[in-house]
């Protein structure tokens, strides 16, 4: 099953990527933007293929983009269907020079994700899916369906960011280990660790630290389609209504029949 408007998602996803890769571990200037994020030309020529292209595709649905997101709340709210973008996730990897970055849209349907594409233009490989859609690992020679794995294959294999942590965090992870032995860590940039996680890489990415939507709804819906969850800490699925700081709770991103699953909820829900 395919949604109408996903190939050319797809399509642009990976133009947007292109268009970030002459910037690429060459000299750039560097913005800090209010909120003490960087920017680069690199992010603000993907920006604007996507907000443009995605406005073309069909016509009344609005884009928020985190390079353009000053949409007034009461406007938002008013919105039923939605593009949340964005142009490079892991803009810090991407001046670093590291492989680790990604262009990220989603669909968003009555606060749901329809579907995620991630492009990860360094790799040429672009993720996509959607709850009952399926999921796919696209690179310029294969095109794969991927799914969560259910059981470790080896080591439990945990997925945490290089950049941020908490102590809730690591309480977690210390309770992972009392149940599942020694924890593999997987330390990935950008959306990548949702990846992760769809394509049976890994088991669990638990993130008790500060994420905005945009960070989340595209490899959400990759995840979602791979048969995989993101869930807050109460067990409720990750939403994406309009709200004024577009920030999201903490949150566990898993394998949705995973038979520990109601363990991970359990512990996590001690640390609310």
């Amino acid at each position: 099953m395919r949604h109408p408007l996903l190939p050319a998602v797809v399509d642009l996803v990976q133009r947007a990527g292109a268009a970030t890769l002459p910037f690429w571990r060459q000299e750039l200037a560097v913005t800090t933007k209010a909120d003490a994020s960087p920017v680069t030309a690199a992010d603000l020529a993907a920006h604007r293929l996507l907000a443009e292209g995605l406005a073309q595709l069909e016509a009344g649905i609005p884009v928020l983009s985190e390079e353009a997101c000053e949409t007034p709340l009461a406007e938002r709210r008013r919105w039923s269907r939605w593009w949340l973008v964005d142009p490079l996730d892991g803009t810090k990897e991407f001046i670093a020079g590291s492989r680790e970055f990604t262009v990220n849209v989603a669909l968003i349907e009555a606060g749901r994700v329809v579907f995620g594409v991630v492009g990860v233009p360094a790799e040429g490989l672009c993720f996509y899916g959607g709850a009952g859609l399926g999921a796919w690992r696209r690179s310029a020679s294969d095109l794969a369906p991927i799914g969560v794995r259910l059981a470790p294959a080896e080591a439990f294999t945990v997925v945490a960011s290089r950049r941020h942590s908490s102590p809730a965090q690591e309480r977690l992870l210390n309770g992972l280990a009392e149940r599942f032995g020694d924890l593999a860590l997987a330390g990935v940039g950008s959306s990548l660790k949702f990846c992760l996680l769809a394509e049976g890489a890994a088991d669990c990415y638990p993130r008790l630290a500060p994420t905005s939507q945009w960070d989340t709804a595209a490899a959400q819906g990759v995840l979602e389609g791979a048969g995989g969850e993101v869930l807050d800490l109460h067990g409720a699925p990750l939403a994406y209504t309009a709200r004024a700081d577009f920030l999201n709770p903490h949150f566990l991103a898993l394998p949705q029949a995973a038979p520990w699953r109601e363990e991970l909820l359990q512990l996590a829900l001690a640390l609310d």
